[in-house]
């Protein structure tokens, strides 16, 4: 995996680990909010953690509150919030901005990765996904309206 195993990230208790478990695995990394219209997609990305989970796959949620304030809650909320209403059992890290001046370094190295529309690089909403090989190469980036269900075929390609 390439340099996406050293980035730091921050889990939900404040600690900052590397991505490095994850090396060698194929990704779906997406910036989630428990009060967002695109919420139930939760549903969607547990059917994929369960189904494809076993041969080497992870979701990462990464929380965000840039968007319309959709995710207020600190990280024991939200923790409890995905378990009880979507029975999330993939990992949900801590609390990050994916824009901005204080965008988290792994939002910052995904964006520049794969652009979005025209070359932008901004994340329009939340539940915006980005699809990473084995290599830790950024295959597919996914605006929040494409259905989790809808990036199956992709993953089974690099599984």
């Amino acid at each position: 995996m390439t340099m996406i195993a050293e980035i730091p990230v921050t889990t939900p208790e404040g600690t900052q680990v590397d991505l490095s478990p994850y090396a060698g695995k194929v990704l779906l990394i997406v910036n989630v909010a428990s009060k967002c219209g695109f919420t139930p997609q939760y549903e969607g990305l547990e059917a994929l953690h369960r189904e494809f989970g076993g041969r080497d796959f992870e979701v990462l949620g990464f929380p965000c509150n840039q968007f319309g304030a959709q995710e207020p809650g600190d990280a024991a909320e939200i923790a409890n919030f995905c378990s009880l209403t979507y029975d999330v059992t993939f990992p949900v890290f801590g609390k990050i901005d994916v824009n901005g001046p204080d965008a988290a370094p792994l939002y910052r190295w995904l964006k520049k990765e794969a652009p979005g529309l025209l070359g932008t690089e901004g994340i329009k909403w939340n539940f915006t996904k980005f699809l990473i090989d084995r290599d830790g190469k950024v295959v597919d980036r996914y605006a929040p309206q494409t259905k989790p269900a809808d990036i199956a075929k992709d993953i089974e390609k690099l599984l």
